[in-house]
């Protein structure tokens, strides 16, 4: 079962009204989804997506003509062009897809899970006043959702703050809270500093009373030593690695303890046969997983197999603030966009590989290159 041909393209919405990310000081105008596939001999396909995938045009010779069922071999490939050229971890998404259609199984079964249904979390992603924040967070119970995200990022914490508090007085202790404190990296035209330590022990005093589960990326992804201070001195969970490149400083986080929750995400980190590895071994170590998923509807469905292959420790993001972002917007491409379901869960079915549908007609329209 070799693999015959590589496909790259690039793909484009418009955002209109744009997308006003809590970590993006520029408004997002536009989502742009790189999409790979990977077909054999025999036709079959597997697909992946997520950000532009520089490195890829130009090495597919280091794939055609393998057996597509060598993952391991593909992994460990993946992650040198990965260290040399960007984040190439759609391409091993692709061939967990095909290797699904080769066995006619799908992905989650084939990583030793016993069901398919995903339980999940709101994530959102912009800045509103405590008000609109409260009626946001109700809408979602009403959705089904008993777990929502908050993002934090205006100028001054204790605002943040209250966004905290006006959720809890509308809807009490029905569902449990998150926050994300987004200082762990910055976008590339963004200056401005990540939190100290004593600012994050600040805001996780204030934020105790108020129940919150776990407070995410609190300080510079390379601060693992203040991480690990945090940690020891706030009951409230300490999570993060959502972009981490590579396994190895996931792996120094399980050995320095500086994390309760790991939240590398398989299209920016590993795939799914990196993180297969890392999650078991956190889970060992008493570290908890869910992994990020804030990107297309593809790298989504990938996550969502990876946990319900390894046996959800906690919900899994389902990335949903509308108006600005919207299961439309997100799953540009698809068929028919991932909905969570009454209960706020997502079910993966029986179909083999990930279950993708593609909407072709769509992607012809978007195509940018």
């Amino acid at each position: 079962m070799k693999i015959a041909k590589i496909e790259l393209s690039h793909h484009a919405i418009d955002l209109d009204p744009p997308f006003r990310a809590s970590w993006d000081p520029v408004p997002r105008r536009r989502f742009v989804v790189d999409l790979v596939r990977v077909t054999t001999e025999s036709g079959l396909t597997g697909v992946g997506a997520g950000d532009p995938m520089p490195g890829l045009r130009g090495n597919e010779h280091l794939f055609i003509g393998q057996d597509a069922r060598a993952l391991g071999r593909h992994f460990r490939i993946i992650d040198n062009l990965s260290f040399f050229y960007g984040r190439l971890w759609p391409l091993d998404i692709a061939l967990w897809d095909l290797f699904g259609q080769i066995t006619d199984q799908p992905v989650w079964r084939l990583l030793g899970g016993t069901s398919g249904r995903v339980p999940c979390y709101a994530s959102s992603g912009t800045l509103r006043e405590p008000k609109a924040m409260a009626a946001q967070a109700e809408a979602f119970a009403e959705r089904g959702f008993r777990w929502m995200k908050i993002r934090f990022h205006e100028r001054n914490w204790h605002r943040d703050v209250a966004k905290i508090e006006a959720i809890r007085a509308a809807v009490g202790g029905s569902m449990e809270l998150m926050v994300d404190c987004n200082q762990g990296w910055r976008m590339p035209w963004d200056a401005s500093p990540s939190w100290t330590l004593k600012d994050a022990l600040a805001v996780a005093r204030a934020l105790e009373p108020l129940g919150v589960f776990w407070l995410e990326e609190p300080l510079h992804r390379a601060d693992v030593a203040g991480m690990k201070a945090l940690r020891d001195a706030t009951p409230i969970r300490i999570a993060g690695g959502e972009l981490a490149r590579d396994m190895e400083s996931m792996r120094s986080w399980i050995r320095e303890g500086c994390v309760d929750v790991l939240q590398t995400d398989a299209v920016c980190g590993g795939g799914i046969s990196g993180l297969n590895e890392l999650f078991r071994e956190a889970r060992a170590a008493g570290i908890a997983f869910t992994p990020h998923t804030w990107g297309n509807g593809i790298g989504l469905l990938a996550n969502a197999h990876l946990v319900a292959g390894l046996g959800p420790m906690l919900p899994l993001e389902f990335p949903y603030d509308p108006p600005e972002w919207t299961t439309a917007r997100r799953d540009h491409g698809l068929m028919t966009p991932i909905e969570a379901d009454a209960d706020g869960c997502i079910e993966l079915g029986e179909a083999p590989g990930l279950g993708v549908q593609l909407d072709e007609a769509a992607l012809a329209a978007t195509r940018i290159g």
